[in-house]
């Protein structure tokens, strides 16, 4: 026997890493999300001026799962390919452009640093592209993966630098509470 393990033994290994890393990913998301107040609620959101280029709001909600599973299920497959070649490398870069993405909802949605939010998403942009070029040199289906994620968040860095523009005020933009009035 010259085999340390079978092909079936290797792709539950993938299926283990896979399980718990596309969770993980996905929940961090949603969590960065929420806790910065992204949803199409957001009153400060709603005031700003948006490009013609803009998706309607339910276009982010049905996008970003499906990006962070993809992000998730490449990750998996660079953790399951031990022993390759620049693994560890790849590991750290899609720790730090994930972190960098988890960062981005609290500046735009949560503090309104529009312009700080920009910057924030070029540097994504270019960990992604880091990222996706080392997950080639380990698992190339890896970073196929990543091409989708890839491509929207450089449309969202076009987004994010038009809403930018038009709005040169937002940081300072004020959105009255909505209060309701009981009527004696």
């Amino acid at each position: 026997m010259n085999q340390l393990a079978s092909a079936s033994q290797l792709r539950m290994s993938l299926l283990r890493w896979a399980l718990f890393v596309i969770p993980v990913i996905m929940f961090l998301g949603f969590l960065s999300g929420t806790i910065s107040g992204s949803a199409a609620e957001n009153m400060w959101y709603q005031t700003l001026v948006k490009p013609d280029i803009q998706p309607p709001g339910w276009a982010f909600g049905v996008v970003w799962p499906i990006l962070y599973f993809l992000m998730g299920l490449a990750f998996a497959m660079v953790l399951h390919a031990r022993g390759a070649q620049n693994r560890a490398l790849a590991i750290g870069l899609f720790l730090v452009q994930f972190l960098i993405n988890l960062s981005w909802s609290p500046i735009f949605f949560g503090q309104h640093k529009v312009s700080t939010a920009f910057y924030i998403i070029v540097s994504m942009v270019l960990a992604a592209i880091a990222t996706t070029i080392a997950f080639g040199q380990v698992r190339k289906a890896a970073a196929w993966l990543m091409v989708p994620y890839l491509v929207w968040i450089s449309f969202a860095a076009i987004l994010n630098f038009k809403i930018d523009q038009l709005n040169p005020d937002a940081e300072s933009l004020y959105v009255p509470a909505a209060t309701s009035q009981i009527a004696s």
